[in-house]
């Protein structure tokens, strides 16, 4: 018979090769994968009616060409990013850290695909113009003609403005993340339910758990690897990025495991007009964050549900993806 040390040493080991095995398996896994939303070839225009479904208040939205990250930013690519625009000389005011638990500013670990957090939105737009410039292409933030490389100068952050024409990275519009959250191959969902709470056609189902969808405070205690919402693996096991259920889009976790930043002043939806893209007000005190998260303080993880957050404001439930506007 094994002694139980011998059994505690024996399980270790077989703990360690699984997580190597499962890291290794990860090395596929592109944390930059973007899926193209908005209209069909033929159609200027897709519209749809923010809030449907879940605010006292909704109105017309027409969205153009989008490109939306399947993922919420992992701390890899976070950090692997801020290393390259320091030395290019953007400044950052947090380093973020891995997942809701990990150190902050260490170099990634076996679970490097945990989505970031600890940053502001400040952080957030700082880095979308860093990865812009890293990849060649037009950064989005600007303020007189400058380009924004500093978020600890947080009035001109404030007062920036972005150049949606550009082909850069940046934070999708309220209007575009509730667009991805719900749209489905047959329309739009509904925003009362959790994103991808669909049948095989698209339609609104809420028979499907919510549990099979999302990491919230009623299945998680920290953040998760991004896009492994409703995968069987044991939480001893380290899951593979995108093993588990995408939304109609083909997006990941839009509801739950972190909240997510978007670029929009505050709560209130303003009336646009046909063909117009709807940004928000052009000034405030809070920035919307959308999807809810694993966290019992965003406990609200549908579709249509919103928060906002001082942009200064940083915490472990909190993170954010990117777009790219589509030419």
């Amino acid at each position: 018979m094994i002694a139980k040390k011998n059994r505690k040493l024996i399980a270790a080991f077989f703990l360690a090769l699984t997580a190597v095995f499962h890291a290794q398996s990860q090395e596929d896994f592109e944390s930059i994968s973007m899926v193209l939303l908005g209209p069909s070839p033929e159609a200027e225009y897709d519209v749809y009616t923010i809030g449907d479904g879940s605010q006292s208040y909704t109105a017309k939205r027409w969205i153009t060409p989008f490109l939306m990250n399947r993922y919420e930013t992992t701390y890899e690519l976070w950090y692997e990013t801020r290393i390259i625009a320091e030395d290019l000389g953007y400044k950052f005011i947090n380093p973020g850290q891995e997942g809701s638990n990990g150190r902050r500013a260490k170099e990634p670990t076996v679970l490097k695909n945990l989505p970031v957090t600890m940053i502001s939105w400040y952080d957030a737009i700082i880095w979308c113009n860093a990865l812009s410039e890293i990849h060649g292409l037009e950064p989005c933030y600007i303020y007189k003609n400058e380009i924004l490389r500093d978020a600890t100068d947080t009035s001109k952050c404030d007062l920036c403005e972005c150049q949606w024409q550009n082909n850069g990275f940046r934070l999708p519009t309220e209007a575009e993340w509730e667009y991805a959250a719900r749209k489905t191959k047959s329309g739009f969902q509904s925003g009362a339910l959790v994103s991808g709470q669909i049948n095989s056609e698209g339609k609104n189902d809420d028979s499907v758990p919510e549990d099979e969808l999302c990491w919230a405070s009623f299945n998680a205690t920290s953040t998760r690897i991004v896009g492994t919402a409703g995968n069987p693996f044991e939480e001893s096991a380290i899951p593979i990025p995108g093993s588990g259920k995408s939304n109609g889009a083909g997006i990941f976790d839009m509801s739950g495991n972190v909240n997510e930043f978007v670029w929009d002043w505050n709560y209130r939806y303003l009336p646009s007009n046909p063909g117009e893209r709807a940004t928000g007000l052009e000034s405030g005190s809070e920035r919307v964050c959308r999807g809810g998260s694993w966290s019992e303080f965003t406990p609200f993880i549908c579709a249509g549900d919103r928060y906002s957050y001082d942009p200064n404001e940083c915490y472990n439930y909190l993170g954010f993806r990117f777009c790219r506007t589509a030419k």
